[in-house]
């Protein structure tokens, strides 16, 4: 039977990291996973040019049943260190928008620094997990290629989102196995989807991007929206979908600097005679002004013609838009799982089990889910450094 200080499961990004971070312990190290190959999630993320880290990381940017959980290790491995990493291996980055940072050439850059970082563990792609069991104080781990006991193990098979490249439920498995509480998993930063009847509007607007704000159970954005043919996304509506549940309605403005039932009125004092789709098109995308105008029956109506109560009902189809979304894209396009291992039942400084010593949980896989903008890479790449240290 084969022996390991540290054995990995996944080879993502979270996993990676976490290598090359006990690595520095001098230990032997193994990395296991059953894909063809590692960081499928770095390789499509950012359009892929991975947005590794956003500069703006703090605790308040994650969600989890414990918000205080994650402050200890996003304070002793903070996204500036990353970027030396990243200045390093001598890739090229820069600053998008709101301290994202993304790669100026390819995602696989990220990839290949964090597998030269990693140097002397040892990677086995597509090998399959049978099983893990307590055995005295070490862990025996079942695979395609064999038994391995370990001291330790780390867990790093992230959730259950995009499983086309692979995403599983294993992790849920392995904590329920050694007795640590999940919080209830959902699709997180994903799109919403909409009824037949609410479709009416979006999908003849489908590609059509404006700007918008929406506040909503704890969270509030402003950014871009998108129109699409099942309903909404852009990255205004994948921030607020974290936050979202079923059967809520959400209320979101189509146009967050202009007060429209106020521009209306000012332009019926001096151009009554224009009509409203016009004086509309000029203050929205011409697509969403007459789609709403259709919508409400004003198609060829005159502004002078429309009384103050007809302007202000307008004014809140666009600056207070309620929809009630039926669901979301689900998992398929997630960015990311919400949820997930109880933070309860883990050291916030180790990352391991509180009840099963050597077993330690990272990355997407704990209840710690980041905004939209490379916080779920910060939180990988801190939560795998605090579990590869203390390994």
């Amino acid at each position: 039977m084969e022996h390991a200080d540290l054995v990995i499961l996944g080879a993502g990004a979270a996993g990676l990291f976490c290598a090359g971070s006990a690595l520095a312990q001098g230990r032997r190290v193994i990395v296991l996973d059953h894909a063809a190959t590692p960081a499928e999630k770095i390789r499509i993320s950012g359009g892929g040019r991975c947005n590794f880290t956003n500069l703006a990381t703090a605790p308040d940017r994650f969600l989890s049943d414990n918000p205080r959980f994650a402050a200890s290790a996003l304070a002793r491995y903070r996204p500036q260190a990353f970027v030396d990493l990243v200045g390093t291996a001598g890739i090229a980055w820069h600053e998008k928008t709101q301290g994202q940072l993304f790669c100026d050439g390819k995602a696989t850059q990220i990839t290949a620094m964090l597998l030269d970082r990693m140097a002397g563990a040892e990677l086995r792609l597509e090998t399959r997990i049978a099983g893990v069991e307590r055995q005295g104080d070490r862990f025996v781990l079942e695979t395609s290629g064999g038994a391995i006991t370990a001291a330790r193990v780390v867990v790093a098979t992230g959730g259950k989102s995009i499983p086309k490249i692979g995403a599983t439920g294993m992790a849920y498995d392995l904590a329920r196995q050694f007795g640590l509480r999940l919080v209830e998993t959902r699709p997180a930063l994903v799109p919403l989807t909409f009824a037949e009847q609410d479709l009416a509007l979006c999908r003849p607007l489908a590609g059509l991007s404006v700007e918008a704000r929406i506040a909503h159970g704890g969270g509030a954005f402003r950014d871009a929206l998108l129109f699409t043919h099942r309903g909404l996304s852009g990255p205004v509506i994948l921030q607020i979908s974290s936050f979202w549940q079923a059967g809520e309605t959400l209320t979101i403005d189509l146009s967050p600097d202009r007060d429209i039932a106020a521009a209306l009125k000012v332009a019926r004092a001096g151009a009554g005679r224009a009509q409203v789709a016009t004086v509309l098109g000029q203050m929205l995308p011409d697509r969403l002004a007459q789609a709403i105008v259709a919508e409400t029956g004003l198609v060829q109506a005159r502004l002078a013609d429309q009384p103050n109560a007809r302007l202000d009902a307008l004014g809140a189809r666009v600056n207070r838009w309620q929809v009630r979304p039926v669901g979301t894209e689900g998992y398929r396009t997630a960015e990311v799982t919400l949820g997930g291992v109880d933070t309860r039942d883990l050291d916030a400084r180790t990352m391991q089990a509180r009840q099963v010593p050597g077993l330690a949980f990272i990355g997407e896989c704990v209840d710690v889910t980041g905004w939209l903008g490379g916080y779920n890479f910060q939180w990988a790449w801190a939560s795998a450094d605090a579990a590869g240290r203390a390994a």
